[in-house]
């Protein structure tokens, strides 16, 4: 940072004071440690909110990710960040840190009550499947599609027991070709409930759905892997409609949490005194903001970085300030 900014100290002098020139490593260290994390993670909320027209009836995924530079002495990272990605807006909307990944059932609950939901639905993984968590997104006016897996035992043999004895659930079928394989997914929805009681304690509890997908290499009949995963959700879609919104849901991995580690290399970031983890977080997500909806050149990620850092008229359009 203190390369770059001695070497566009003229430019930069545009807009900031810079009566003693560039600050030092140490001061931007001390600055990055010391600034309240939670005011702002708060302020990028709000900045996210007052850029971004979030349209009503989109996904919105929520995942959390271990900085994992920030480990010490050999220990594992104390630095877990839950965040919210729009996933059609292609945005970070917010993010909260827990101290390790089985705190995200606290910390989901945190992050959903700073943001704005209401009219989009949001999927978690099975780490955020509680009856809680539940009940606040549907609170808050939208709805859920939540992955079940053995964390919640009562509920998943009920589902797999909704299954195994429905004689006519909703079956969609779809078919990816991509990199020499096959993928098929096979998507059932079941409405009508035998094994789940109508008092259930999952608030608006309205579909359950099984995702069955087989891969399989292009030019053999050799299956390479299956696997079945199960969802609640209260929305009352088909079978096609669920299957859209699930794959969706990977966006969080694939377009924030990848971006993060090669773009931005995050993963190798040593930043951990004070809360400089967790702030370098925020910045990297406001940048990863400014980018993805730059839409001017068809450029990666990456490469756009590079030209921003390059090209000062195009940094300015990015960040949309004139001179």
């Amino acid at each position: 940072m203190v390369v770059f900014a001695k070497s566009k100290e003229t430019f930069l002098k545009k807009f900031l004071e810079l009566p003693n020139g560039i600050p030092s490593k140490a001061t931007l260290n001390r600055v990055f440690s010391a600034i309240d994390s939670e005011q702002f993670e708060s302020c990028f909320i709000d900045w996210v909110t007052s850029i971004a027209d979030i349209s009503r009836g989109q996904i919105i995924a929520i995942d959390g990710k271990t900085i994992r530079g920030a480990k010490s002495h050999g220990k594992k990272s104390p630095i877990h960040i839950v965040s919210a990605w729009a996933c059609e807006n292609n945005l970070v909307l917010g993010q909260v840190k827990t101290a390790e990944k089985s705190n995200e059932i606290t910390a989901i609950p945190e992050l959903l009550d700073l943001l704005n939901i209401a009219g989009n639905t949001i999927t978690i993984d099975a780490m955020g499947t509680r009856k809680e968590i539940a009940e606040k997104i549907i609170d808050k006016n939208a709805d859920y599609i939540l992955a079940v897996k053995a964390n919640q035992p009562q509920l998943l043999e009920h589902i797999e027991d909704e299954f195994r004895f429905s004689k006519q659930p909703e079956i969609y079928t779809k078919h990816d070709l991509d990199h020499g394989r096959i993928e098929t997914r096979i998507g059932s929805v079941i409405t009508d409930f035998k094994f789940i009681e109508q008092d259930n304690p999952w608030k608006k509890l309205t579909s359950i759905i099984k995702i069955d997908s087989i891969r399989e290499l292009k030019n053999s009949d050799k299956v390479t892997e299956t696997s079945t995963r199960y969802y609640i959700s209260s929305l009352y879609n088909n079978a096609s409609e669920f299957q859209s919104k699930i794959r969706s849901h990977w966006a969080v991995e694939n377009k924030l949490h990848w971006t993060l580690d090669v773009a931005f290399c995050e993963d190798a970031s040593r930043k951990r005194a004070g809360n400089a983890a967790q702030n370098y977080s925020v910045l990297l997500k406001i940048a990863l903001n400014l980018l993805k909806n730059e839409n001017s050149k068809k450029l990666s990620v990456k490469s756009k970085r590079l030209e921003a850092g390059w090209n000062e008229d195009y940094l300015l359009k990015i960040i949309n300030i004139k001179v």
